[in-house]
């Protein structure tokens, strides 16, 4: 019997064992009452042989039935089992028709195992059934934690977006963080709300932006020390720190919390990228505890703020850098567009990219014909070798010393003379083209070559005229003046030797000295005026030119003719003795080269200038494409006078056509 429970120490002392037992006890009494004398008799004399055979299958039955639901299938195949061998005596001993017995038994152990079955079956889908419901309460309850962290999750980032759509409204952020703060108090459920920037440079946090303070608290808190009062203390840590009661801790109380009366608050850093940015403090006026949550609330909004702050002042800084690169490319592109000297630019593999008007009208190329034109085009043979060069050079680094002088090949075959610079356009410190400027140095080196022939005829005409003075003063003036002294001795000797000379006689010698000493000084007069006549100094300008144009009549048979316009005034000594000489000049080249029968000189007096013109009927010639190629040709006077104008800051300019005459135009300020 201890076999109906898997353990029979345990089992021994359980009711349900006893009540199964029991009803064995009265089934098998039951069974086997019509063996028993006196049950046999009261059940002949009451007739409750048919009743006790149904009691007996109920009772047989029962505690199987009983013992499966307690015991499971175990209990109730082995409860059938021990009513099976309570029957099995009277199959052997007891009953007249053993076969009705066995049948009997039999039948009995197949209900018994099928009401076992049954019955565990049911008990374990019942088992199941409420395995499932025990699985589905707990999904339950988990699905309730998972929606409940999903709700604060969704708070949560419901309001970190409300407050970042109110920071990202305008690229202005001091303008939208009050409104943000607004948004934190709603959120967060407080009276306060502040927000500190953090300055490392100062060692400090300035409140930036606040809400529920008036705006005299405001002031008192601008400024705070790192490790000061509650904020101070977040900025220094790096972490958050909640206030129960800041009248309690007076080290973390700062001037906000003592008039506002702010008795709770819990502040967090504006982080980014791990670095502290400021801090956020919510506080209220009424004793509070903040949670978990609402810390790690708090604290995701600062960090998205702080994420903002950062953005925007990257924004900030990229609107700035562009803004330059804006105006420094507008300033590049002004001095490209503007610049008097070529500029072009090009890859390394020589080919154009860009050039400036500067470059086009130095080269004849348009822009658009010179893009993707190779350099060599421009700077063909030994000049490409040389930028070659210079690029090469730059690129390993070395430092290369310009300008370069090179000859360049223009759109229609002729060569100009320019100095070359070169410097590498790089990008990300990689070099990616060339910039040159390249400067016609053309007519510079022409009038250079022109200066030199010039100053080489100017020191040998020099030579020439004092070879000449030197000879007029020994033809006329030393001979004259070597004839009188001999005549003085000649006087003096007779005076001596001859005491009998009548006074009319030494009164007319004398007189013959006279005149001979009179016409020497005359003829040194007249070379004092040719070197510079004394009538410009005295008189100026105008008498000075009537003079000359006297002396061309007389000396060179042309009619001189001067016109005066404007109202006449002296000019600067140095003004009037270079219009003096470029007339003197002018005039000469008239009476050498002309072949004309008159000139005309006009003078006219402007406001701030005087403008000369000298002006001839005669032969003309045809003029070089600049005047100062006149040098190489011997036309060394009208160089002359450029050079003289160019000294006074002005213009000169020659007009003239064979057959139709010569003029000549200076204009200088004064």
């Amino acid at each position: 019997m201890a076999l109906l429970g898997p353990q029979p120490s345990e089992t021994l002392g359980v009711g349900h064992f006893w009540v199964i037992l029991a009803i064995m006890a009265c089934g098998t009494l039951l069974y086997y009452a019509d063996s028993i004398p006196l049950l046999d008799t009261m059940e002949s004399s009451l007739r409750l042989d048919l009743a006790r055979r149904s009691v007996h299958r109920i009772l047989s039955v029962l505690p199987v039935a009983y013992a499966a639901f307690v015991f499971r299938l175990r209990g109730g195949l082995l409860a059938s089992s021990v009513i099976a061998a309570l029957l099995l005596p009277r199959f052997f001993l007891v009953s007249s028709e053993a076969h009705e017995a066995l049948v009997e038994v039999g039948a009995f152990l197949f209900i018994g195992a099928f009401v076992s079955w049954l019955i565990d079956m049911q008990s374990k889908e019942k088992a199941r059934h409420q395995q499932t419901i025990t699985s589905l309460e707990r999904a339950q309850r988990e699905l309730h934690s998972y929606v409940q962290v999903i709700e604060n999750e969704e708070k949560r980032l419901s309001a970190v977006n409300a407050i970042l759509s109110v920071i990202t409204e305008s690229v202005d952020l001091s303008s939208v963080l009050g409104l943000a703060m607004n948004r934190v108090r709603d959120v967060m459920r407080v009276d306060v709300c502040l927000l500190f920037l953090l300055h490392e440079e100062a060692g400090e946090l300035t409140l930036e932006a606040y809400s529920g303070i008036s705006d005299e608290s405001a002031a008192r808190a601008k400024r705070i020390r790192i490790g000061e009062g509650a904020s101070g203390r977040v900025a220094e840590t790096g972490e958050p720190l909640v206030i129960g009661d800041d009248a309690r801790d007076p080290a973390l109380c700062d001037g906000v919390a003592g008039a506002e009366g702010v008795r709770a608050q819990v502040a967090v850093p504006l982080k980014s990228e791990g670095k502290v940015m400021g801090t956020l403090c919510a506080a209220t006026r009424g004793p509070r505890e903040f949670t978990a949550e609402e810390i790690e609330l708090l604290s995701a909004i600062g960090n998205a703020i702080g994420v903002a702050i950062v953005h925007a002042r990257l924004d900030q800084k990229e609107r700035e850098t562009s803004e330059q690169l804006r105006e420094s490319e507008e300033s590049y592109r002004g001095l490209f567009e503007n610049s008097t000297e070529a500029i072009i630019v090009h890859d390394l593999n020589g080919r154009i990219i860009a050039a400036n008007r500067a470059c086009e009208k130095l080269t004849g190329y348009t822009r658009a014909e010179m893009a993707g034109m190779g350099v060599d085009r421009l700077l063909p043979g030994q000049g490409l070798e040389t930028v070659r060069e210079i690029v090469e050079e730059q690129l390993t680094g070395k430092a290369t010393e310009g300008p370069f002088e090179l000859q360049l090949t223009r759109r229609d075959g002729t060569e100009a003379i320019v100095e070359f610079r070169a410097s590498l356009i790089l990008r990300r410190e990689q070099a990616v083209g060339v910039q040159a400027i390249v400067r016609d140095v053309t007519e510079q080196r022409r009038m250079q070559e022109n200066l030199r022939f010039y100053i080489s005829q100017v020191l040998k005409a020099q030579e020439n005229e004092r070879l000449r003075i030197a000879r007029e003063l020994h033809d006329d003036t030393a001979q004259a003046l070597t004839g009188l002294s001999r005549r003085l001795d000649m006087l003096i000797d007779t005076l001596d030797s001859d005491e009998n000379h009548s006074p009319q006689e030494f009164a007319e010698r004398l007189e013959e000295l006279r005149s001979q000493s009179d016409r020497i000084l005359e003829g040194v007069r007249r070379f004092s005026r040719d070197l510079r006549p004394p009538v410009l100094g005295d008189l100026g300008l105008l008498p000075a030119l009537k003079w000359l144009a006297t002396a061309v009549e007389e000396q060179q048979g042309i009619a001189a003719n001067i016109r005066v316009l404007g109202e006449q005034r002296r000019l600067p000594d140095d003004v009037e003795l270079a219009l003096f000489r470029i007339a003197q000049e002018a005039l000469s080249n008239v009476g050498k080269h002309s072949d004309a029968s008159a000139v005309e000189l006009a003078v006219d007096f402007r406001s701030g200038g005087i403008t000369l013109v000298i002006a001839d009927n005669g032969r003309g010639f045809e003029l070089p494409q600049d005047v100062g190629d006149l040098a190489a040709s011997g036309k060394l006077g009208i160089v002359g006078m450029q050079e003289r104008v160019r000294l006074l800051g002005g213009t000169l300019a020659v007009h003239s056509e064979p057959g139709s005459g010569t003029s000549v135009v200076v204009t200088v300020p004064g």
